[in-house]
Parts: C-alpha cells; sequence; structure tokens
C-alpha cells in the first residue's frame, strides 16, 4: 500500500508516539506500508518542526530536524506535483497535499485536516484511526 501522509499526522505523531498519528508513523518504520511525498509537502514538515514551540516539545534540535527530513527524502517516494492541478476550496494551502495524492495516484491520504477530509466521497483520504485499522 502506498499513502501520503499530511504534515499534520507527522507532527501529532512524532509529539504524541502512542496516539493514532504515532502508530501511522510506527506502521511506516515497520514497512506495512509505503510513503508517499512531494517536495512543498517536505518543506512544510521541515517549517513546522522548525518552530520553536513544537521543537521544544519533541525535543530536537536543527540537526535532528535536518536527518529527519533526509530520512524522509530517502525512505519516501518523492513526487513530482508541477503542474498538477489540484483544488481544495476550504483551503488553498492543502492544495499540495491533495496534488501529490493525484499525482501519486496513492492508494490513501492520511489526514487529520477537516479541509481535507471533507473530500472524502471523492478521493481516497481517512484519518489516522481509519488508516491504522486498514494497515492492521
Amino acid at each position: 500500500m502506498r499513502a501520503v501522509v499530511d504534515t499534520n499526522v507527522f507532527i501529532s505523531g512524532l509529539m504524541l508516539p502512542k496516539s493514532m498519528p504515532g502508530q501511522v508513523l510506527a506502521a511506516w518504520r515497520a514497512g506495512h506500508f509505503h510513503l508517499v511525498l512531494s517536495e512543498p509537502m517536505l518543506d512544510e514538515v521541515g517549517a513546522v518542526l522548525s518552530y520553536p514551540k513544537i521543537r521544544k516539545r519533541v525535543g530536537w534540535d536543527e540537526d535532528t530536524i535536518i536527518r529527519y527530513l533526509t530520512l524522509l527524502r530517502f525512505e519516501a517516494e518523492i513526487i513530482d506535483i508541477h503542474g498538477v492541478q489540484a483544488h481544495v476550496p476550504r483551503d488553498a494551502k492543502d492544495n499540495m497535499v491533495l496534488a501529490t495524492l493525484l499525482a501519486s495516484e496513492a492508494d490513501c491520504l492520511v489526514t487529520g485536516d477537516i479541509d481535507l477530509l471533507t473530500l472524502a466521497a471523492t478521493y481516497p483520504i481517512c484519518t489516522p484511526a481509519d488508516f491504522v485499522t486498514r494497515i492492521f
């Protein structure tokens, strides 16, 4: 199975490893699915991890963040989304996430973002809890 994992799932999973987002990350690390991302999504993960409040919560310094992003680039399938038309009516900032799903033709987009979840009738989008149920 190939899945796009939204930034909110990464951040929540890193802050709360026993949560459903944490279980999604653990499942990826254990090889239960193939992670799919795009460069704009990687940039967003890096930016959010660099917020002082988030850095403090996860206990990471800049070097650790860089190593994590390197791991993601090495382990994930990185998709080019240039030229992909995607429209999230409630939040244009989420267009890149939907574009990653569309360009990759992944099996699922895992997110906790209500703006994306409202599109689940049209696209294969699910919550972390639903995804964990699917892969186990």
